[in-house]
């Protein structure tokens, strides 16, 4: 057992678990990874989750979960953990270990409180589980939470859940604008980060490119922030794409579920479209695709590997954006052809 702190845990005792993942749509989707465990291993307990608002739609149907509660950024931890308090939880899960959740993890008054062995945080838990990422996924991080505890990881499904009104979304809007013979690629414009989007002129190019090869028609997928590069592709391909209309979070995943492909920068979207089992092909750039790719077999990555400055963790790029603008549109058809039935 890798744990800097071990304490003997009653595993019969154990009936109401809680999950602090606080943000990051694509962070919570990818901790859906210890859901499967936990209910194997504590098949009688109630399990909660601990997000910020804007993030409950990446977690609230899944059926594993009793309870959602959500808080705001700004509320102050002291606040978080007294309403933490009032639920009586047997466990808490530190998924997330900054200094914030930290705090309201200490505060809780829980017995078991188990989180990660970053430094200055250490006080929180009484139960440490290994800080080092290494090579592994992000996802699979999350699993040394549950060696902490001694839960064996029997399962690593990442899963996403959508609810009938929103598959009935989806569904209604490719009734109206797709005939059911037609191949759809969802492309995704979406990204945290200014440098992790890709280039709108380069989406062109990529669907271009993918159309010479595959007779398909482009679904652009947008949120907030995304209208301006959807547009431009919308006005450059006008015959070969359908841009969704302002939807919310779930109404977009809806859309997602009924595409045969999924195209994506590193964001949460591309980890919801994995999640589903839907193809995902990610692109990127600053980040490092072996700890935050798509997360799923049918799913893969493209990068520009030979560049100098390729996984720079930048937010903002320094230079042209060549990791994404001279990206080889062949490595993307390679990998295209490789994951998808078109």
């Amino acid at each position: 057992m890798h744990t800097d702190r071990i304490m003997n845990i009653d595993h019969k005792r154990i009936n109401k678990i809680l999950c602090i993942k606080p943000r990051g749509i694509g962070d919570v989707v990818l901790s859906t990874i210890i859901l499967d465990n936990l209910t194997a291993h504590f098949p009688s307990a109630k399990i909660d989750y601990l997000t910020e608002t804007f993030v409950k739609p990446a977690i609230e149907n899944h059926p594993d979960i009793n309870k959602v509660i959500t808080m705001k950024k700004s509320e102050l931890p002291l606040k978080v953990a007294w309403r933490v308090r009032k639920e009586k939880y047997n466990m808490v899960l530190d998924l997330w270990s900054n200094p914030r959740s930290a705090q309201i993890t200490f505060l809780s008054g829980v017995k078991y409180r188990v989180g990660f062995a970053y430094r200055g945080r250490k006080y929180a838990y009484n139960i440490l589980a290994t800080s080092g990422r290494g090579e592994v996924h992000s996802a699979e991080h999350n699993l040394e939470i549950l060696n902490a505890i001694d839960v064996p990881v029997v399962s690593k499904n990442v899963v996403h859940y959508i609810s009938e009104k929103d598959k009935s979304f989806g569904q209604k809007f490719f009734q109206e604008n797709f005939s059911t013979d037609e191949k759809v690629i969802g492309i995704i414009p979406a990204g945290g980060w200014e440098s992790k989007r890709c280039d709108a002129v380069k989406w062109v190019e990529i669907c271009n490119a993918i159309s010479e090869k595959k007779n398909v028609k482009f679904l652009i997928l947008w949120g907030p922030g995304d209208e301006k590069d959807a547009l431009h592709i919308k006005k450059a391909l006008p015959d070969l794409t359908v841009i969704a209309p302002k939807t919310k979070l779930n109404e977009m995943n809806g859309m997602i579920k009924y595409c045969d492909l999924i195209l994506a920068n590193d964001s949460g979207p591309m980890h919801i479209s994995a999640a589903l089992g839907i193809p995902t092909l990610g692109i990127f750039g600053p980040t490092n695709p072996k700890a935050h790719g798509p997360y799923s077999p049918n799913s893969d990555y493209v990068i520009k590997d030979d560049l100098f400055c390729i996984i720079c963790n930048k937010l903002t790029c320094p230079y042209k954006h060549e990791c994404m603008l001279e990206l080889p549109v062949e490595k993307v058809i390679e990998k295209v052809e490789k994951i998808g039935s078109l």
